[in-house]
């Protein structure tokens, strides 16, 4: 019997009402730069322009800054429960809103809007409903009979989840009592702005959180400023680097949650159905865009050809193309800069001698897009074994026991995620103790709820964000 073919399900945009051009939101209100600088905003499955953002400088970082500072004294000071109720109206705001800023965030980011609809909003809502209901239980967290908030907290965020990525970072931080300055990433500045509106629209106070759009001079501005009291970084090691070097020898408290190069290990009484769902959901998911991405497959030798059979015919079934329509498995790569770095790598894996495999795919004309891609034959020197890609690239290693998978899954710098797949509880309690990574799922991958910490060791950085663990970056203990 024929297959039923897929008819397009397009989400439509007109919920979305985009203004031509965008400020920065400083103390309560939208405001130019204060050189007049703007920059464009690009959908990637498209090419087309959005919007004009304002671009952040030096100056402006300060005016933000002295906002966040001005507000800490008024904010810090109300009653828990007072400032858990702004929370929890932001998280009530983004339910209601929640399709609108779903399809933004797919015009914006170019991930698929049933991600956007089904995991980013929910759990973005969620994590405001979590941090509001600890507001005024600080005292009973673990960290002392009476924690204070820290002050100013500079946050930068990267593209890949720019709401959840924000809720992360400003959801414990104002449960807290600290004040925010945010700084989203430049490719994708518009739900961050969209937010600020939500805070308007909740009633926050001025100057409680303040967004910046613009490009790595205001990061790096808005981190070194002399009066911020917390940093909290999510993205690259190399940037990670810098930010440490930055905050050295001052009292500024740090977090920061950078790359990763997990592995997903499959054992020979893994149920093999359930793990090539976890596979293609650990390294397909958001195009690959996942810092916690299981983008090193470990397969244990005796059912590595049942496990790479069943994983490309279950390749062969993703649809790759518009985000907005509901049927699209996997979208558009987020810039014409990350579909570089991808290709690259993915020539060194052939170059190296892997071989490479993906299902025939017709891609859009316009865009950046890349096709959902295998390589095995990989070996832990090739480059796309320890180099984190980004994107939709799977490398496939083998081994033969316990040991040798706890060997390989941690031969690597970073220290995030790992996942486990077998039937045997015995064995996933005995390698996930032996793993070296901050977040171990067990026979699933990529699951996420606000009660529990994520955060990672080396290179994949320090600090926890989620779950009680998350308040104590900004607390005083």
């Amino acid at each position: 019997m024929a297959a039923f073919d897929y008819a397009p399900a397009p989400e439509s945009r007109a919920i979305v009402d985009l203004a031509p051009s965008y400020g920065l939101f400083i103390d309560g209100e939208f405001t130019d730069a204060a050189d007049g600088t703007s920059f464009k905003s690009v959908s990637p499955s498209s090419e087309e322009v959005l919007a004009e953002v304002a671009r952040a400088g030096a100056e402006d970082v300060d005016r933000a800054v002295k906002a966040a500072r001005r507000a800490f004294g008024t904010w810090s000071a109300l009653p828990g429960a007072e400032r858990g109720k702004y929370l929890f109206r932001i998280a009530r705001i983004l339910q209601e809103r929640s399709r609108e800023l779903a399809v933004l965030e797919s015009l914006d980011n170019g991930k698929p809007i049933r991600e956007t609809r089904d995991v980013d909003l929910p759990l973005v809502a969620a994590h405001f409903f979590y941090y509001a209901g600890w507001a005024d239980k600080l005292s009973y967290a673990g960290y002392g009979p009476d924690p204070r908030p820290l002050g100013v907290a500079a946050q930068v965020i990267p593209w890949n989840f720019p709401l959840l990525m924000l809720s992360w970072k400003i959801a414990p931080a104002l449960a807290a009592g600290n004040t925010v300055v945010l700084k989203p990433a430049e490719t994708t500045p518009l739900s961050a702005l969209f937010f600020a509106d939500v805070c308007r629209q909740a009633g926050l106070p001025r100057g409680v959180v303040n967004i910046l759009t613009g490009y790595g001079d205001a990061g790096a501005a808005l981190v070194a400023h002399e009066d911020v009291d917390k940093v909290a970084f999510t993205g690259s090691t190399e940037v990670g680097r810098a930010i440490a070097r930055t905050v050295a020898g001052t009292r500024k408290k740090v977090t920061l949650e950078l790359g990763g190069k997990a592995a997903n290990i499959v054992f020979d009484d893994a149920p093999i159905d359930q793990a090539v769902e976890g596979i293609v959901n650990g390294i397909f998911f958001n195009q690959g865009h996942v810092c916690c991405a299981g983008s090193r497959l470990l397969v244990q030798e005796s059912v590595q050809e049942e496990v790479l059979d069943a994983l490309k015919r279950r390749m062969s079934t993703l649809r790759v193309g518009d985000p907005l329509d509901k049927n699209t498995d996997i979208g558009a790569i987020n810039s014409a800069e990350q579909l570089a770095r991808i290709s690259e790598l993915a020539a060194a894996g052939e170059a190296e001698g892997a071989q490479r495999w993906a299902p025939a795919c017709e891609l859009p004309s316009a865009g950046y897009w890349f096709v959902p891609t295998l390589f095995t034959g990989v070996t832990q020197a090739h480059r796309i074994a320890r180099e984190e890609i980004f994107g939709p690239v799977l490398s496939v290693l083998t081994f033969r026991t316990p040991a040798e998978a706890v060997e390989k899954a941690n031969n690597t710098p970073y220290g995030l995620s790992a996942g486990i797949w077998t039937e045997k509880g015995s064995r996933i309690l005995s390698m996930a103790s032996k793993l070296r990574a901050g977040v171990v799922w067990a026979n699933t991958f990529n699951k996420f709820d606000p009660t529990s910490p994520f955060g990672g060791y080396k290179e994949s950085g320090y600090g926890r964000e989620g779950g009680r663990h998350g308040l104590e970056g900004y607390l005083d203990v």
